[in-house]
């Protein structure tokens, strides 16, 4: 630093690890926040506000979600791409920001269903935008050592946001109005915002941290051959995609994040009517069996991110699906016609503990498919620091996590809202059982 440089207000905390990875987990507890918010409010804007028929609020809510997923499933390549042709996070996040802002705005202000859907197609891309930048600032600030602690803390605060939000919107609408309910939202996204205006990045060039120091020859090889491995020798250029939809570990991380998604989802759409028709549970009871499926997740998320830290991520994921397995199966037996008979008593008792049972499997997985693909994308940066480009290949990583998420929060409810009607509710968990068990049988993490 030269006489006439100064350091900026608060360099050292601005600029540390920790404020990073924390302004980049705000942004992803923001996101899954804003995802749940609108559903309670939805009955209220669109029959109160819009003065729609009561019976086509199922229909429109449904197209509203599903429009959201679809614009993000479609979306996040794109921005994932373009993401990584910049050194810096900060400002496409802050004009992501911006632009979740704004579709927020449109959505709590629209007069009519078409701007609504507008409104919640543009906040959909600007959260693709968000989640992507996010998540790519935090896989660049994170410890080898410390990436299962960094990464299951920061799936908790994930997990916090999913009910999270729902939660705090129900209940500020039916206390306080419409419009407190949405400043909360608005106050999530203005915090989000101060966190990146005072986050400072680590300068570093195009290549600083990743290739180290380059003379002419290397820059012609890589101008003709694509880029040059550490062992001097020109390796033909492949794309990003190309090498992660071929390497087995990514497949492996892929199916795991979607597997998890479509079960996750599967849980949404038939959980609350069966519950209802079997035991009479109305929306109070519901909710506290979807915090005990999060709870587990939240509360152990980070001593879970430290075990597979020392002992490898592949049997903490094994044990669980193959506790998921029999679990999922015993959550169908109450109430079903099978041929030792009904469970006649203790139906709730069974259901109450299979649930509790769920979310002890579900955090031994939460992540794990975003920890091994993270761990191949470092593994073969470190092998060859410029094989995905002078910045890296985070943000298409980020992309590539959303992938199935989103895919499997589409297909999870068509599969098994159809499943259900048709066969039953026991059949649809048998199913989902034995389709988690080839999974555990054949992967290989």
């Amino acid at each position: 630093m030269t006489v006439d440089e100064r350091a900026p207000w608060g360099y050292r905390w601005r600029s540390s690890q920790s404020f990073i990875v924390t302004a980049a987990t705000i942004s992803l507890f923001s996101e899954t926040f804003l995802f749940g918010f609108i559903v309670p409010i939805l009955p209220y804007m669109l029959e109160t506000r819009l003065h729609l028929d009561p019976s086509q609020t199922q229909n429109f809510t449904t197209t509203l979600l599903t429009v959201y997923g679809v614009v993000s499933l479609v979306s996040a390549p794109f921005f994932a791409h373009f993401a990584d042709k910049t050194p810096s996070r900060k400002i496409p996040l802050l004009l992501s920001l911006a632009a979740c802002a704004s579709g927020t705005i449109l959505v709590a202000c629209a007069p009519t269903v078409w701007l609504l859907m507008t409104g919640q197609i543009f906040q959909s891309l600007a959260s693709s935008s968000v989640w992507i930048v996010a998540f790519a600032t935090l896989a660049d600030n994170v410890d080898e050592g410390n990436k299962g602690k960094v990464i299951g803390t920061a799936m908790s605060f994930v997990g916090t946001g999913i009910f999270a939000g729902p939660m705090v919107s129900g209940t500020l609408l039916q206390l306080l109005g419409y419009w407190p309910a949405w400043s909360a939202a608005l106050f999530l996204l203005a915090l989000d915002v101060l966190a990146r205006l005072l986050m400072i990045e680590p300068k570093k060039s195009a290549s600083a941290g990743r290739t180290g120091q380059t003379d002419e020859r290397t820059a012609l090889l890589n101008g003709e051959n694509g880029h040059v491995s550490n062992t001097g020798k020109p390796v033909p250029k492949r794309g990003f995609y190309r090498i992660m939809l071929t390497h087995p570990q990514i497949l492996a991380g892929i199916f795991n994040t979607l597997i998890m998604s479509v079960l996750l989802s599967a849980f949404d759409t038939t959980l609350p009517l069966h519950v209802r028709a079997l035991f009479g549970w109305e929306s109070l009871p519901v909710g506290i069996i979807f915090f005990g499926l999060q709870v587990p997740s939240i509360v152990f998320g980070p001593s879970i991110g430290s075990l597979r830290d020392r002992v490898g991520l592949r049997w903490p994921t094994v044990i669980g699906w193959g506790f998921i397995v029999p679990l999922i199966w015993l959550l169908g037996v109450p109430g079903a016609d099978l041929p030792w008979g009904r469970l006649e008593h203790g139906g709730e008792a069974v259901y109450i503990v299979a649930i509790i049972g769920l979310g002890f499997a579900f955090a031994l997985l939460r992540g794990a498919g975003t920890f091994q693909m993270m761990a191949v994308v470092h593994d073969l940066e470190a092998e060859d620091p410029n094989i995905f480009g002078p910045y890296g290949g985070n943000s298409r990583l980020s992309g590539l996590t959303e992938l199935p998420f989103n895919v499997g929060m589409i297909a999870g409810p068509l599969l098994s809202g159809s499943i259900s009607e048709t066969i039953g509710y026991y059949w649809m968990n048998t199913a989902l059982g034995e389709f988690s068990r080839k999974l555990t049988s054949r992967k290989r993490v």
